[in-house]
Parts: structure tokens; sequence; C-alpha cells
């Protein structure tokens, strides 16, 4: 690398200047919006985000912009910062902005970017944007440490994930290192190839020749997972820009998208039409089991309407949380999944509307944030200590699951009846607690509802877990803006858990479990045809992107649904 003094004089050819200094700290935070990492549309509205979060955390900054259509913007600070602070802010800004590029402060030795004025690889000069005398403004009074603190508090969610995603790389390279695993990637660093046109509107051109192609391949993915127009168009400015920026301008998307979609919902309906069921019989009293088909109980059980079951599982909780909870909490952190799994089971039947489970433990697993194997040894505990509450009424054969009935035992109906029905949804482990654990989901769970705004006391009587594991899940969940507290009780905030789990990693991570149970039981059901007809490959059962589930935008939209 040829270093040269900076002078008075513009360089007469490409040139950089050092983020790092000898000290090995940095004075500027330098954000570099890259082309090449998403198209420019992407780009723009990536640093427009970044800016808009900086100004909210009281940070003045400057920006200029490239030939090439990238981006910089540099935040002076009062105080040097250790280069190892600085690439953890840059890399978590990087999560929530595809096109910033952390790799200058990740390079101690070598780390650069071309400041405004120098000249470009490809021609042109870099432009600032900033005003003359505001950017000198900037430099000159630059940004102080209390905005610092408030930048990392904006970007709690991101540099939770970024440390989560550290520990799980170092844990999986031990464990390789002693030979206990094969070499695998970390998950939530993959991602699908159409999820990345979505975001960055980057597309594979020996697939996809044109962008209108990619365009299409994207829609009707988003319409296959049920998502409806107006969800996709809410998303454009939010985590796939990358779709906007491959229509070229807000008039051609406009015009184009309603058309585009409406082509994209007939497709996958024609798709959809084209898989005939099988025939039945009027007055049939028996069903096949899969996925989708629901268990018939032997002997012609009349269905239970939809405010039974409704009713059912009202009562049900009442005896969960008033004799159940207090039984499992003696079993450690076995009792914790236990509790969680029943609340899993009691969800599933809400949303079926169906007191007989027939869910696979790949679904369970997927809600609940488990290995299937642990949800598989977990079940037989459940059903023997719930004292008649979960029996199991059928073994697993072939395609169909094991089949479980859920009932409020008649020792029970008069204590249910005298209770009061707890307020809200009853909930497995939404995916941001994946990230959190099942303390913080129970912990979580006795304030959102609780019957007023519980103490900290109150709350580790109601969740059962430990006060210093309830002082640790509610400092975290306040850091991350999910609860607050007032007047010494606590009480949740409007914060959009969906969102807050996209932030955190751990959606992708729930997508990526849904995909691999697919995957297998694709291979089962391929293995199960060999015997009852010509055999079929695995390729024809299963496709990597036609198989995964993109979740709406819909705090309604249930996790059953996709898993």
């Amino acid at each position: 690398m040829n270093a040269s003094k900076i002078t008075r004089s513009l360089p007469d050819r490409p040139a950089a200047v050092m983020v790092h200094g000898v000290d090995g700290r940095v004075a500027t935070l330098c954000l570099d919006f890259d082309t090449s990492k998403a198209l420019k549309g992407v780009v723009d509205s990536d640093a427009a985000l970044v800016g808009r979060l900086l100004t909210a955390c009281g940070m003045r900054y400057v920006e200029d912009f490239s030939p090439s259509g990238g981006r910089h913007l540099y935040v002076p600070l009062q105080d040097r910062l250790d280069a190892a602070e600085a690439r953890e802010l840059v890399e978590a800004l990087a999560l929530m902005a595809m096109s910033l590029d952390p790799s200058p402060h990740q390079n101690i030795t070598d780390g650069c970017i071309r400041v405004p004025g120098t000249l470009h690889k490809s021609g042109g000069r870099q432009v600032l944007v900033t005003p003359l005398s505001e950017a000198y403004d900037v430099l000159r009074r630059r940004n102080p440490a209390s905005a610092l603190v408030e930048l990392r508090a904006a970007l709690a969610p991101e540099l939770a994930r970024k440390r989560a995603l550290k520990a799980r790389e170092a844990k999986t390279v031990a464990a390789q290192r002693l030979g206990g695993l094969p070499t695998l990637p970390v998950m939530g660093e993959s991602e699908a190839p159409l999820r990345r046109v979505a975001r960055t509107g980057l597309y594979d051109t020996a697939r996809y020749k044109t962008a209108s192609e990619a365009r299409m391949a994207v829609l009707n993915h988003f319409s296959a997972s049920g998502w409806s127009l107006q969800q996709v168009q809410g998303e454009l400015t939010g985590q796939f820009p990358g779709l906007a920026a491959l229509y070229g301008s807000a008039e051609r998307q406009a015009r184009l998208l309603p058309y585009e979609w409406a082509k994209a919902q007939a497709f996958t309906s024609a798709a959809s039409s084209s898989q005939k069921p099988l025939p039945r019989k009027d007055g049939e009293k028996n069903a096949l089991i899969n996925n989708t088909s629901p268990t018939l109980t032997t002997g012609g059980a009349r269905k239970l309407s939809s405010a039974s079951v409704n009713h059912l599982v009202n009562d049900v909780e009442n005896i969960v949380h008033g004799v159940l909870d207090h039984r499992l909490r003696t079993r450690g952190r076995e009792g914790l999944s236990l509790r969680l799994l029943i609340r899993g089971l009691l969800g599933y039947m809400r949303a079926k509307e169906t007191d007989i489970l027939d869910v696979g433990c790949r679904t369970l697993a997927a809600a609940l944030g488990k290995h299937h194997v642990t949800i598989a040894r977990l079940l037989p505990i459940l059903a023997a200590v719930s004292d008649g509450i979960l029996t199991k009424v059928a073994d697993a054969r072939q395609k169909a699951a094991d089949v479980y009935l859920i009932q409020l035992p008649a020792k029970y109906q008069q204590l249910a009846r005298e209770l009061t029905w707890r307020k809200g949804k009853i909930y497995a482990v939404r995916p941001v607690f994946r990230a959190l654990g099942d303390p913080a989901a129970l912990v979580y769970e006795a304030i959102e509802r609780g019957r007023h705004s519980p103490t900290t006391a109150e709350i580790v009587r109601a969740s059962g877990v430990s006060r210093n594991t309830c002082a640790s899940a509610l400092a975290e969940m306040e850091a991350l803006g999910m609860i607050q507290r007032h007047e010494g009780t606590w009480r949740t905030t409007s914060a959009n858990l969906r969102m807050l789990a996209a932030r955190l990693g751990v959606l992708d991570d729930y997508l990526d479990q849904i995909r691999r149970n697919r995957h297998e039981r694709a291979i089962w059901h391929a293995y199960l045809a060999r015997f009852i007809e010509t055999p079929i490959e695995e390729a024809d059962l299963y496709e990597h992107e036609r198989e995964e589930i993109w979740i709406p935008p819909d705090d309604n939209y249930t996790l059953w649904q996709a898993a």
C-alpha cells in the first residue's frame, strides 16, 4: 500500500485515507454504502435510514456520494473510540442496512475510505452532499459521548444479535476443533437467494434474464406465502427495498406493481388448484392424516364448535396456571420447557379450533424454538404429569403424527368455573424469545397477562423463575424497549415483537428451521413412497425456494400457519 502525506492540494489519482490511527483507534465512524452489495435505490434508501437513526440519536454527520452510486456517511466523535467498539457499532448498523460495507472498520492496518474531492477509479470525483460550511461545523464540533450512548441504545437488538452470532460461531469452531462437529455454516448468516433479491435487488442473470423476471419470482413467492398487496407495498420501504429498486422509479412501481401482483396471484392460484384432492364419499367418518387434514376420532364424535373450543381452552388454561404450573416448577429447566409446551398445545388448539391434536414434533419444535428430538422426549412426560389434561389416543404411523386429546378432567371442572379467565392470548414461544430464552417468555407473560402492573416480587411469584433470573430477564427486555418500569411496577410497551425478532435475527433462524423441517419431511415421504409406488426422486418433492415460507407482516398471523 502506497501511503502519502495529506496535503492541501487534491491528489491526481484515486486515493483514500486511513480509518484507524496509529494507536488503533478511530476519530470518525466511516459508513460505506456500496453498490456492489445492493442496487443504487437500496443504497439511497439505506443511507437515508441510517441518517434518520443518527439524527434521532442526536448525532450529526457529513455525507458524500461517488460516481458509481455509492454513498458515505462520516460521523465525527469527540472521544476517540477503540477499534473493536467502532467495528461492533458499524457491524450492527450493517445488520439493518444491507448495502453497508463494514470492511473499512474490520481491518485495523489497511481499513481506508475515499473522502470528498478524491478521484474515482471509474472517472469523476467523490462529491460532497452536505453544504461545505455545515460540514466544516460538524467536523469542528464533533459528536459527544452522550450521543454515542443513545446510538448504542437504539442499536441494542442488532448488538445483541451480533454478539449471539459471534458466541455461536466460537462455540461451533471449538466443537469442530475437538472433532465433535462437521464444518457447517453458522445459522443466521446464510440467506436464500430469492430473499436476497428482495432485500438487495441483485439477482443471478443466469437464472433471471431481466429485472422483470426477478420481480415476478419474488412476487410469486409473496403470493404463495399468503401476503396481501398492501403488506408487500408496506415492506418495499421496510425489509425488502431491493424489490422496489428493481422497478427503477416510484412512478414505474406504482404503475406495474398492481398488474404484476394480479399475475402472481393468478399463477399461484393455478399452481395450487392443479393439486387435486382425493375424492371422498358423502358421510364418510374417516380421514387421511397428513399436514393439512384434521384427525377424526373413531365412533363419529361430533366436532366441537369454535365457541366450545375457546371455552375449553380458557378453562384448561386456568387449571394450567393454578395447578399444573406449580407442579412443574420443581422440575427445573425441564419444567420450564414443559410449561411452555402445554401453552403451545393450547395455542395450537385455539388456532385450529379442535381438541384433537395430531401435530408433529417438528411443528411443535418450530413453534417452541426447540429441537424436534427434545419435543419427542417432552410430550410423553407432559402427558404423564398433566393429570389427565393431555392424553395420547393414537400412535404415529407413516405420515401421521401421534394423536393427543386435550380435555378438562372432571375433578377440575368446578375449580375452572370458579376462576376468572385470564386476559389476552396464550402463546407458545414467540420468535423474539428464541433469543431471550424461556425464562424471559414466562416473565413477559406475567407482565402482559397480569390483572394489574406487577412488581418484581409479584413477577417472581407468578412466573416461577428465580429472583436473579427474573431480574436479568427484566433488564434485558427493558434495554430492548419491550417493557418499562413505572413507580416500582412493570408494564409492556407498544414495541412490535415481530419486528424486534427480525432485528435480533431470530426470525431468520425460525424460517431456517421451518425450511429444514419441510426438507426432512420430504425425505421421509419419499422413503415411504418407495414401498407403495414408483420410486420418486427427492428433488421432485422438495425445492429450496418453493418450500421457503416468508411470514407476512401481520401480528394476527400465527406460528402454526407457517410451521
